[in-house]
């Protein structure tokens, strides 16, 4: 691969390695390993191994600092969203990585460039060539500047219940929402709350969490399924 395609794609990840057969490496995929086998040709999916236990452990240490009141149940399916196939081929096209993959001439011709399965496998490849390349530190701070506002948006898409009831509540005018803690129970590392919500001091909806502002989320949503059924 000439060194101008691999300056550019450096500049683009925002990180240049001090060893560049790894990110050769990293864009090698196995059609064209299969072609250049005499050349003694590896193809990335070694590297797709390790950056996938890489990037599964640093986006769950993101999450279980980010979200302290996640529960478990919900830190895993968040973690499922930010690594999926998905998510990671999105990723790859943002920074345009098909153009730089190495691929067989029957995968080139196949489309294999725009392929979703590719791409995410090359950015797992290419996480385990800067840790490998850099440590841990270069690798984390790629992951959380890109996942973390993913995962700030999922979860505003998911679970902002709140602002939910109050645009709905606000299709009428002269509507009141509160909120009260009705019950506060357990010692201090587990504690558990309970919130209900009113609509103009009518009870709507109640949750139960394990901060105020889980239980009020909680509670919204309730009221959302409630009030939604009666409309």
């Amino acid at each position: 691969m000439p060194d101008i395609h691999l300056a550019e794609l450096q500049k683009k990840l925002g990180y240049e390695f001090n060893d560049k057969a790894l990110l050769i490496s990293a864009l090698t995929h196995s059609s064209y390993a299969n072609e250049m086998k005499k050349s003694g040709t590896l193809s990335n999916e070694r590297l797709e191994f390790l950056g996938d236990s890489v990037l599964g452990m640093t986006v769950a240490g993101f999450i279980y600092s980010a979200y302290p009141d996640m529960p478990e149940g919900k830190m895993t399916k968040l973690r499922a969203d930010l690594v999926c196939e998905k998510s990671l081929a999105a990723l790859a096209r943002g920074f345009c990585l098909g153009n730089y993959i190495l691929l067989g001439k029957g995968e080139e011709k196949g489309g294999g460039r725009a392929r979703s399965s590719i791409l995410a496998d090359a950015v797992e490849a290419v996480l385990a060539a800067i840790y490998l390349d850099g440590g841990f530190d270069p690798v984390s701070r790629f992951i959380n500047e890109h996942f973390a506002p993913q995962a700030h948006r999922k979860q505003t898409e998911v679970s902002d219940h709140k602002t939910a009831l109050q645009e709905f509540v606000q299709e009428k005018d002269g509507q009141i929402l509160s909120y009260q803690t009705i019950d506060e129970s357990g010692p201090d590392h587990i504690k558990s709350f309970t919130v209900e919500v009113k609509l103009n001091g009518n009870r709507i909806g109640e949750g139960k969490g394990r901060s105020k502002k889980e239980a009020e989320q909680l509670a919204a949503k309730s009221a959302l399924n409630e009030l939604k059924i009666k409309s």
